[in-house]
């Protein structure tokens, strides 16, 4: 933690610079990342083979299946090697390193082949403090002479990212209580009742809960700070965690491979992208820019401390928009993302009148559920319709609800299915404990 927090104040120094010293920074450190790739990856080697020079626009995209298929000769570290790590993955503690020195965490799968990622030493500083980040623009003054009692409700499974992180920054400083996101919720309540956190961390999804049985009376928490990350943060989710608690939710954008990539200050105008520390490329189907303002198909990352495992364009299926204009009112220099509508994954596909099909994005989805007030929400795509899972409705009006999802899809010009509503307890959850707001069935 002293080395997170030493790490921080450096970072901190970058919110003053200006966006051309900031881009200069950020060329510096992608054409170092650039050059170690090549020289100490043999996979790097071959991949950017006579393009070394070339644009970064111009290399290839690099995406999980690569990295899982050709492990071993992306690693930079010959000791670690893709078989050790999968055995080091089925009995590892949270607290354990590979090997007695390198972080590892795996990603859900949940679209596609699951994605396996080691850090060293001084590259897990680098993740821990850019999560730290957006505590510190949020206002949060946890450090050597501030205690913040924190809790966090996400995933406890040792191999996920959030618990190697948890289990990291918890100290002296920033006591912590970790909570797994599928426990059931009369325990989680108990939990956070008895513990009191001043900082309440967690999905989405689980956020959204949790304000639902403060409204209730049955949670009773005070927080000084709340921050969602891992899932999309919708209007209403947004609006029903203030209503709760005071202070309006800080949204945190990062990945298992990535870490942080961005996260809102007091502003709340947008996520600051952290450039200093990744590039990212916001892309269509084929990979081309997309331009501000609009919603990219994917984007592409680029890690600027990866040296163990470097990723270089590295491709998730998030779909983002830049802001198109205006800055930030707190004067960072970063990028500004205005919106995060999810995963490609989410996006579904419908029949149109003329007999062809269209995609219908996330967005159209949450536009519609952000004016229904339960404790949650998932819409499943299935061979006979659409399914619209509630948890608690109690007296929202399905056919109302029914009707507006249609009236919505055909606005998108495409056949709308039939739409059944069905009320349970609580939504399912994954494995790791998630939400998906949007999931294609069976």
């Amino acid at each position: 933690m002293l080395r997170v927090l030493a790490r921080r104040q450096r970072l901190r120094r970058r919110d003053h610079w200006s966006r051309a010293a900031l881009l200069a920074h950020q060329s510096r450190a992608l054409s170092e990342l650039r050059a170690f790739a090549c020289d100490r990856s043999a996979f790097y080697r071959r991949f950017h083979r006579g393009i070394g020079d070339a644009p970064l626009g111009e290399l290839p995209v690099l995406t999980k299946a690569l990295v899982m298929e050709h492990f071993d000769e992306v690693c930079t570290r010959p000791e670690v090697r893709i078989a050790d790590v999968e055995r080091y993955l089925q009995v590892a503690s949270v607290d354990e390193l590979l090997g007695g020195r390198y972080y590892v965490a795996a990603t859900a799968g949940t679209t596609g082949r699951r994605g396996v990622f080691v850090w060293s030493p001084a590259e897990w500083v680098d993740v821990v403090a850019s999560y730290n980040r957006a505590f510190d623009w949020a206002g949060s003054t946890a450090g050597l002479m501030r205690r913040v009692r924190t809790a966090v409700v996400s995933s406890t499974n040792p191999s996920h990212q959030s618990a190697r992180v948890g289990a990291s920054v918890h100290s002296r400083w920033l006591p912590t209580l970790r909570l797994d996101a599928g426990d059931a919720l009369p325990t989680l309540v108990e939990r956070l009742n008895s513990w009191q956190p001043e900082m309440l961390i967690g999905y989405a999804s689980i956020l959204r809960s949790l304000a639902v049985e403060q409204l209730a009376g049955r949670l009773s928490l005070a927080p000084r700070f709340v921050f969602s990350a891992s899932e999309v943060l919708t209007a209403s989710t947004r609006a029903l965690v203030e209503r709760a608690w005071g202070p309006p939710p800080h949204d945190v954008y990062g990945a298992t491979e990535t870490s942080g990539i961005a996260a809102e200050c007091g502003e709340h105008q947008g996520m600051h992208v952290f450039d200093d520390l990744v590039v990212l490329e916001v892309v269509d189907h084929e990979n081309r820019p997309v331009p501000a303002g609009q919603y990219g198909a994917k984007v592409l990352v680029s890690v600027l401390f990866s040296r163990t495992m470097p990723l270089i364009r590295y491709e998730m299926s998030d779909s983002v928009q830049l802001a198109a204009e205006g800055d930030c009112g707190c004067g960072r220099p970063y990028m500004l993302l205005k919106g995060i509508q999810g995963r490609v994954q989410e996006t579904l596909r419908f029949p149109t009148p003329g007999g062809g099909t269209r995609d219908v994005q996330p967005v159209t989805f949450h536009h519609v559920m952000d004016t229904v007030t339960v404790a949650g929400w998932q819409i499943v795509q299935r061979s006979a319709g659409l399914e619209v899972v509630l948890a608690r409705p109690g007296d929202v009006d399905t056919a109302v609800l029914a009707a507006s999802l249609s009236s919505a899809l055909e606005a998108q010009g495409v056949v709308a299915p039939p739409v059944t509503v069905r009320a349970v307890e609580t939504i399912p959850h994954t494995a790791l404990g998630k939400a998906p707001l949007i999931v294609r069935g069976t």
